[in-house]
């Protein structure tokens, strides 16, 4: 288990320049963001405007803070508007976002199509946590504290992730984690 604390992340402008980001993982390791298998962060959104365009890439974005966003994903609409509930959308479509009632911050999912597989799923409560023998699982706690594993368990607070290669055991959480499931196709 790799734990990535939310104290140590940068914040880098979007590659539209329209926003800021804090990168959360990435696979490989230190890839540019315009060659990744996939990547994980979290975007601080304050203003309506486009999303970056990224070829060949599949994303899932989960409002964390704020009331949500209206999407214009390929001249189709899509509400984000209910905060911890994963919505998919290619990401190399023009695609605008309007802010509902103020800023917000977004967990972001992206995987290059047809190379990984991905899931993303928010839970509350407890869950006997399996990570699959071919696949990365990342968690991110998104509120409250999330606890990895039963006897020493791992603190995760709020941003707090950590990358999974076996299972923990059981996940706890007094508020929401998210859970991200990665297969890399070879």
């Amino acid at each position: 288990m790799r734990i990535l604390r939310a104290a140590g992340r940068t914040a880098v402008p979007w590659k539209n320049g329209g926003g800021v980001t804090r990168e959360i993982a990435v696979s490989p390791a230190g890839a540019p963001v315009d060659d990744f298998d996939w990547r994980i962060s979290l975007a601080d959104v304050r203003a309506d405007g486009p999303f970056s365009a990224f070829p060949d890439v599949d994303r899932t974005l989960t409002v964390v803070e704020g009331a949500g966003m209206d999407l214009t994903v390929g001249g189709e609409y899509l509400r984000v508007g209910e905060r911890c509930a994963p919505h998919d959308f290619p990401g190399d479509v023009a695609t605008a976002g309007r802010l509902l009632e103020g800023p917000v911050v977004n967990l972001n999912v992206m995987y290059r199509r047809g190379r990984v597989t991905a899931l993303t799923s928010v839970l509350r409560g407890a869950l006997l946590l399996p990570v699959p023998a071919d696949a990365a699982v990342v968690v991110v706690a998104l509120d409250g504290t999330t606890l990895l594993g039963a006897d020493e368990p791992v603190t995760l607070d709020p941003y707090d992730a950590a990358v999974l290669d076996r299972s923990p055991g059981v996940l706890r959480t007094d508020g929401h984690a998210a859970v991200v499931t990665l297969r890399v196709h070879p």
